[in-house]
Parts: C-alpha cells; structure tokens; sequence
C-alpha cells in the first residue's frame, strides 16, 4: 500500500517522517542534509510506493510568509517536476518544532541529549506535520 511523506525543510538539515502502510500512523524516518534531499528522495521512491509528499509550509502568527516560504514553495515546484505521478501538499507547520521538543521532554530525552540530537527534532517536526495532514484527510 502506498505511504505519505512528509519533509520539514531545514536550511541545514531536513526531517522526514512516513506513515506506515495503512496511512494510520507518522513516525519519524530520517534527517538528513539539505542539500542531499532530492537525492534521497528519489533512492527512497524508488525503494517505496509514496503516493503523496507532505511539506511543512513556515508562516508567521500573523499568517504572513517568513524567511523559509520561498524556499518550500522553490522545492513544492521542484518536487512536482521530479515526481509528476505523486500528490504534493502543504501543512502549516506553525508550532510543530515546540511541539516536537515538548514530545522530546515528555518521553524522558535529557536536555543534554536534546541539543546532541538536534537531528531528532527534525524528523519529530515532520512527523506532527505528517500527523496533522493525516487527521485532516
């Protein structure tokens, strides 16, 4: 059965999260370099059935871009060439890296580990992207 993906872009770092086969639940994939995500990307689709790519949309309180619109709306445009045959869409991800460090501290993740770990964060964020496009669907 085919699975969604979802991206939380980074300047530096990118979290993913996939939902298992069923489409119930998101948990949390990998994080890895920005400048390497098409790649993997592509090596990931090619291994997985991914009907649908799910990308954190950053606005401000207000509703107003901020300074990494432009670099999701740049990658949706991107993502819609590169993969044609798949659903691209966007989730607001306002309050989703809080919303991750909170989970962090709720499962018992020491703050020494949390700032080792940043990279954890990263793909928790895009797993409550991934949760929140689930429970709208």
């Amino acid at each position: 059965m085919p699975r969604v993906l979802a991206i939380d872009l980074g300047t530096k770092r990118t979290g993913l999260a996939v939902t298992d086969p069923l489409k119930i639940l998101a948990n949390p994939l990998e994080t890895i370099e920005t400048s390497q995500l098409l790649t993997y990307l592509k090596s990931y689709c090619a291994k997985e059935d991914v009907e649908t790519l799910v990308l954190g949309l950053p606005i401000r309180l207000n509703g107003q871009d901020n300074e990494m619109t432009p670099r999701v709306m740049k990658l949706k445009e991107e993502l819609e060439k590169v993969f044609p045959d798949k659903k691209i869409a966007l989730v607001d991800e306002r309050f989703t890296s809080k919303m991750a460090m909170q989970s962090m501290i709720a499962m018992g993740s020491k703050k020494k580990d949390r700032k080792e770990k940043a990279g954890n964060l990263d793909k928790v964020s895009a797993a409550i992207i991934l949760q929140s496009y689930l429970e709208r669907q």
